[in-house]
């Protein structure tokens, strides 16, 4: 906790955990007229066993990092098709 009350999430210390994962564009937006900013969500398919998730992760992803923007979706299925769906969008 910070002196306001705030609750602090420490970084990992050991650093990024390496998965293997699928990649599937969701929505983008260019930037068309100065001022406004280009938006890329991709949605992030995982393995069923990664743990620590939240929306304070951070994704490195085609040479760019991404910001985890909705919670991670758990969809359960048999042994073979359990995974995560986590929504990235790039970082500006």
């Amino acid at each position: 906790m910070d002196k306001r009350g705030n609750s602090v999430v420490i970084a990992d210390p050991e650093g990024p955990i390496d998965v293997r994962a699928a990649f599937i564009p969701q929505r983008s937006a260019r930037a068309e007229v100065p001022g406004q900013q280009q938006i890329n969500v991709t949605r992030m398919i995982t393995d069923a066993h990664l743990e620590g998730v939240s929306l304070w992760s951070r994704v490195e992803y085609a040479g760019r990092e991404w910001d985890v923007v909705s919670p991670p979706a758990y969809h359960h299925g048999d042994r073979r098709t359990r995974h995560w769906s986590i929504d990235i969008r790039e970082r500006p």
